[in-house]
């Protein structure tokens, strides 16, 4: 449900490996995939394309379908939307993954459709859409999700599929360990550049790792320990991305395992006008900061900038971004 970059390389991934996927999404990316197939390629080699003919394609949930397990994969802001629909067609008790930027995207659902079993989930790689119907995921990482009676049998599908799944007790610390990672795609959406590039310039660096300082400052004042997602433990990152590049470069090998192609999402919505994750990410940091009694300015003026991007299309060089955030 939500059959963009990420919910395509997953299900395509599942489907390639011999599952059965019906792929729910916007009639623009669906009439690529329906004329050229779905292409699913990553830096490791894979390169598979699913043709036409073998794709099950729908702009809305189909009557009838009885699904053992749904991946939801829309933007946050359409989440009360989807559970909505999904509650409508499919029968209760039905597991539903978010496989969703942020952090309440699945309480959200719940909120809408009660009736559904739903299950936080995390996402740690970037998929890029590189042509219609080409999905390419440039960076690595393992599924998280839920622990949860129903996903149990799903682990060895998602392996076979090259999709390592990963239960956890408590998912929250994993989903914030993400978001503050996920910090940088404003900083790289307003770059213009692919995300390699973008780390390679230090001044950008400098901004994420101010983005990062405060969200560890909000955690800690909350008592949330963020899990490690990346090569790097979340309280070392910031001090690692304010490094010199002849430092950094060195030190910083593993995280920058990234394909010269690979951008955010957030740089596509930007470029396709659409409206961002931005209140999902550095917002839910803002909301956290103020609950116990802190600021958190830096990611609020970010999120200021992002939404007002169709009035300011031009991207921005990193001086120029440490400027207007007060960052020297």
């Amino acid at each position: 449900m939500g059959a963009g970059s990420v919910g395509g390389y997953v299900g395509g991934c599942l489907q390639a490996a011999g599952a059965e996927v019906h792929f729910v999404g916007r009639p623009r990316v669906l009439a690529a995939w329906a004329a050229q197939g779905l292409r699913l390629t990553d830096q490791d080699g894979r390169d598979q394309t699913l043709p036409p003919s073998a794709l099950q394609l729908h702009e809305a949930v189909p009557a009838g379908l009885r699904p053992a397990l749904v991946l939801l994969a829309v933007k946050c802001g359409a989440t009360r939307q989807a559970a909505t629909e999904l509650a409508a067609a499919l029968p209760p008790g039905t597991p539903v993954i978010s496989l969703q930027n942020g952090l309440g995207n699945a309480e959200s659902g719940r909120a809408m459709a009660p009736g559904l079993r739903w299950l936080p989930g995390m996402v740690p790689y970037n998929i890029a859409e590189l042509g219609p119907g080409h999905l390419h995921r440039g960076t690595g990482g393992k599924l998280a999700a839920q622990d949860d009676q129903a996903l149990r049998a799903w682990v060895p599908a998602f392996a076979a599929a090259g999709l390592p799944l990963v239960l956890h007790p408590d998912l929250r610390p994993v989903q914030w360990g993400k978001l503050l990672l996920n910090l940088n795609n404003p900083v790289n959406a307003l770059s213009g550049l692919p995300l390699r590039a973008e780390l390679m310039d230090r001044g950008y660096r400098q901004v994420f790792a101010a983005l990062q300082r405060e969200a560890l400052a909000a955690l800690a004042a909350a008592g949330i320990q963020p899990a490690q997602v990346a090569a790097v433990p979340p309280d070392k990152m910031p001090r690692l991305l304010a490094l010199p590049n002849w430092i950094f470069l060195r030190l910083a090998a593993r995280m920058l395992r990234i394909d010269a192609q690979a951008r955010s999402s957030m740089a596509d919505d930007l470029a396709l006008g659409r409206t961002t994750e931005i209140d999902a990410l550095s917002g839910e940091v803002v909301r956290l900061a103020r609950a116990h009694g802190r600021e958190a300015p830096l990611n609020q003026r970010i999120q200021t900038m992002i939404e007002a991007w169709p009035r300011e299309p031009q991207p921005m060089p990193s001086a120029e971004l440490k400027a207007r955030l007060g960052l020297r």
